[in-house]
């Protein structure tokens, strides 16, 4: 017996650009801020410390990070390499993307994703996780000509800066 089609009001529209993703409402650039925003945040030992660790409020944690990378951009599914001309000017962009995340996604699975901050921070795959960030991080911001080594911003200067015109 077949199932009767999707009425239109609940078919899920698909990107062709993205491979079947489906489309949401944020466009490249804001996924593009979001993941630099994530890797700014995964790759800053002392913002571990002095916000994560330390509890102060408006940067989300750890976990909130990493879910932050992937849920959008669907990068706990599939390569960065993807969105290659959208997110990510390059290959070598991607690379560093991917390999970021990998680790990442590595160390939430294994501490759980409810897991303290500290449990983040001592696993033993985290400073080469920090490292991985830290390389894409670079990158990225180089190539916006942004300087790496300013403070992460804010998850409200966040939105502010992706709020739609």
């Amino acid at each position: 017996m077949q199932s009767a089609p999707n009425p239109p009001s609940r078919r899920v529209r698909r990107s062709s650009t993205m491979g079947g993703m489906p489309l949401t409402d944020m466009p490249w650039w804001r996924w593009r801020l979001n993941v630099r925003s994530v890797l700014h945040m995964l790759s800053d030992p002392a913002f571990h410390q002095e916000t994560w660790l330390a509890g102060r409020e408006g940067y989300g944690d750890v976990t909130d990070a990493v879910y932050r990378l992937v849920e959008d951009t669907w990068l706990d599914n599939w390569s960065a390499e993807k969105y290659v001309g959208t997110i990510f000017r390059d290959a070598a962009e991607a690379a560093l993307v991917d390999a970021a995340v990998l680790r990442v996604l590595r160390i939430m699975h294994q501490v759980g994703p409810d897991a303290p901050v500290s449990a983040y921070l001592e696993h033993p795959g985290w400073p080469d996780a920090v490292r991985a960030a830290r390389e894409a991080h670079v990158r990225l911001a180089g190539n916006d000509a942004e300087d790496p080594d300013a403070p992460p911003r804010s998850l409200d200067v966040l939105r502010i800066m992706t709020r739609s015109a």
